[in-house]
């Protein structure tokens, strides 16, 4: 042991040091390895009484996996000179921790968005390392993932985003809504530096994209998902042709058959599932920190391309009331699965919508529990040019009949008072019964994000009437479409500055209720020389959504669809009406 062996250092010597380094070694990472601890990051109270309950409601603390990411897992990095960097920075809070800066609810929420927006720069800066530590793109496979997921993820591979531009908030509570959109998309954007190849399983996805989304896979809708004991569950059985079927005494002198003569048991249905919007206004979907995919949209992206099949998902969110409902009809339901079949000849195109009827839900708000109580259901239909750049209304052709809805319509967040629709508007748009759908076309201005107390929308930002009638000229409106069941009433109209309705000139509609089924068609002429309707060409597509007011609802409380395509003998369309 007295041996030396290096530089007149003798062999016990060397021991002895080697096994006072091991066991400060082993102390040193024993402390860091506690201060990773779960247990350790909620011993302050600062952490246990606001994040940790809030990370305790997340898919990181509880899931099918069984997987935890823990504090640690997220906020310190595994590469040691990082980590211990991080754990340097880390006397900065024991400082302020010190100082009581977060020591209750009341200070952690004032600071909380600073404190986020720390955390944000710091993940941007990284690429979002700790999130890569299990999130990796190599690993992930498309094809188990939604439309919208795998669709973002390669645009993030392509242009450079990371985990943390899109998943703010994953963790705890929602601070980001807090931001300005400037503040939002600025710390949002793309890093070039950050652009990675696109992984083998991921390319051959994409180089088989597009029989992917075909309308032998994508494009059918999935209605497989259920909730416990619904009562939306399409029939099992094909729905029987209407001119077979008697309308039920019940149902509102509506009449049956349509008259047309198609063959609909001749043509395959397309399954469109619409679902309740709650108070999604166009605002809405404009603003960022309200609608995170507002970056994909304005890009051009179409709400049909990230959330079709998502639609029972998102109705029952809302009519829960859990999201972006204020007014939540306990028992209504969420979605509706319809079978909307197409067909035309050298004069018409007709149309068939079958879906299931509910038992009637009492709405707490309205006389009698019935919105509407002459008509069991209202059936509505928008449709729109599709130019060759782009619709000539700006958003029809990613959003379909959306557009129309904003922030400062009936029943909406910022509906205007008794006392505004009173006032000069009142003598050039009909506010008898508040105010309902106009285009953004129609306003000098429309108020998105509504800071400083400012009212999100513009209806009352009304352009002058000779541009009203240039628009009007030029195409710019959406034509509406619609059949009351209770009266059997045809109507024609079109959407601009306000909804203008007239009798059916150009359409008809017929519609029964059979076993429980809801049956009804549509006859509108192809062309048409009244102002607000749309000229249908074979050999074109058309921006197309429709509505569903099922029982006895009215104004905003309908069903929607998301923003379609309508063409004629045309398989990318999402509704392709066949020659007959």
């Amino acid at each position: 042991m007295s041996r030396k062996v290096l530089l007149g250092t003798t062999l016990g010597a060397a021991l002895f040091f080697m096994i006072i380094g091991v066991i400060f070694w082993g102390g040193f990472n024993t402390a860091m390895e506690v201060t990773n601890s779960l247990d350790f990051c909620i011993s302050c109270h600062e952490m246990e009484e606001n994040v940790y309950r809030e990370y305790q409601k997340t898919i990181h603390y509880t899931n099918r996996s069984g997987v935890r990411a823990t504090c640690s897992d997220c906020h310190v990095p595994r590469p040691w000179i990082h980590k211990v960097v991080r754990k340097i920075q880390a006397s900065r809070e024991v400082f302020h921790k010190v100082l009581g800066t977060i020591d209750t609810p009341e200070k952690f929420n004032d600071k909380r968005l600073h404190l986020a927006t720390n955390v944000w720069h710091a993940m941007k800066n990284t690429d979002s390392r700790e999130c890569r530590n299990c999130h990796n793109f190599d690993s992930m496979n498309p094809e188990d993932q939604k439309k919208r997921a795998r669709k973002q993820h390669a645009t993030a591979m392509e242009e450079g985003n990371t985990c943390i531009d899109c998943h703010k908030g994953i963790a705890h509570s929602k601070i980001h809504d807090k931001l300005s959109e400037e503040e939002l998309e600025e710390i949002s954007r793309p890093v070039p530096e950050n652009k990675r190849p696109i992984a083998p399983q991921w390319q051959a996805f994409i180089d088989n994209g597009k029989k992917l989304v075909t309308k032998d896979s994508d494009k059918k809708h999935s209605t497989t998902k259920k909730p416990a004991a619904t009562k939306t569950a399409p029939a099992a059985a094909p729905v029987a042709a209407p001119e077979k079927a008697a309308a039920k005494p019940a149902a509102a002198a509506s009449g049956s058959g349509s008259g047309s003569n198609i063959d609909w048991s001749s043509i395959e249905p397309a399954e469109i599932t619409v679902f309740f919007p709650g108070q999604a206004s166009l605002e809405w979907v404009l603003k960022g920190s309200d609608h995170g995919g507002k970056r994909a949209f304005t890009k051009g992206d179409r709400c049909f391309e990230c959330h079709e099949d998502e639609e029972i998902d998102i109705g029952e969110l809302i009519v829960s009331g859990e999201k972006i409902e204020s007014e939540p009809i306990p028992g209504k339901r969420g979605y509706i699965p319809v079978q909307v079949k197409a067909a035309h000849d050298n004069e018409n195109l007709y149309m068939q919508f079958q879906w299931e009827d509910t038992e009637h839900v009492e709405v707490p708000f309205a006389e009698g529990g019935k919105m509407d109580a002459e008509n069991p259901v209202k059936l509505a239909i928008m449709l729109a040019y599709e130019g060759e750049d782009g619709s000539k209304v700006e958003y029809a052709d990613r959003a379909g009949c959306w557009q129309s809805c904003h922030h400062d319509v009936n029943h909406m967040p910022h509906e205007p008072d008794a006392s505004a629709l009173s006032g000069p508007l009142s003598e050039r748009l009909d506010l008898s019964h508040g105010f309902t759908k106009y285009l953004k076309e129609s306003r000098t201005s429309i108020e998105i994000e509504g800071k400083d107390g400012k009212k999100r929308g513009g209806w009352d930002k009304l352009k002058s009437e000779e541009e009203i009638q240039a628009l009007l000229k030029d195409g710019v409106f959406m034509d509406l479409l619609r059949y009351k069941s209770g009266t059997g009433e045809s109507e024609d109209g079109y959407i601009l500055d306000e909804r203008v309705m007239s009798g059916g000139q150009g359409v008809h509609f017929t519609g029964e209720l059979k076993d429980g089924i809801w049956t009804v068609e549509m006859t509108r002429k192809l062309t048409s020389d009244q102002p607000g309707d749309v000229n249908l060409e074979l050999d074109k597509m058309y921006d197309f959504g429709f509505a569903i007011h099922d029982d006895y609802s009215n104004s905003r409380f309908h069903h929607v669809s998301l923003g379609l395509k309508l063409g004629f003998d045309n398989e990318d369309a999402e509704i392709n009406a066949v020659a007959q």
